[in-house]
């Protein structure tokens, strides 16, 4: 297989992905497990809201607008995770180095293992409601299996933020 070349794309978001300005938001392993928790809880949120959203009946004005101001916090939490993870599944595999590589392939096995618990669980719930009450059923499908896919879409970043490791101590910080 032959190399191939990075583009000034995948520099600049190399460039990007390991700015050191970010570095005190997640210099430790308790930073960056606050920040995705942080970015779980804006997550499930926004989704309650959605879920609102399509199910009330009166209307939802407020529901809209509570989800667009929390998408800029979401949006920089986001941002958070990716420079802790020096952006390992943001950047193009062309960007990455063989340890990177490797993490990542380690990061999407995790996150593909947590998925199928959590689509076996909505499953199992939805089956449930619907054993109930057939008409519960119909009314939350809809939001659960956009939670879900949501869910499927970020589980590998939360993943990644979790795994992620302190960066290594400078020799001259040892010395002093």
């Amino acid at each position: 297989m032959t190399a191939t070349r990075m583009t000034g794309y995948d520099r600049s978001m190399l460039k990007l992905m390991n700015d050191p300005a970010g570095r005190p938001l997640y210099a430790t392993a308790a930073r960056r497990r606050v920040v995705v928790a942080v970015h779980l809880a804006l997550t499930v949120a926004m989704e309650v809201l959605m879920a609102y959203f399509y199910l009330s009946k009166a209307e939802p004005l407020w529901a809209a607008i509570a989800t667009a101001v929390l998408l800029l916090p979401w949006m920089v939490a986001t941002g958070v995770i990716n420079g802790a993870t020096r952006g390992l599944l943001e950047l193009r595999e062309r960007a990455l180095d063989e340890r990177q590589s490797a993490e990542r392939r380690r990061v999407l096995a995790v996150s593909h293992r947590a998925m199928t618990l959590l689509l076996a669980s909505a499953v199992a719930g939805l089956l449930i409601v619907g054993g109930i009450g057939g008409d519960a059923l119909r009314a939350y499908v809809a939001p659960v299996l956009i939670a879900v896919l949501v869910t499927h879409w970020l589980m590998p970043l939360w993943v990644a933020g979790l795994m992620a490791q302190d960066e290594p101590v400078e020799d001259e910080a040892l010395a002093g």
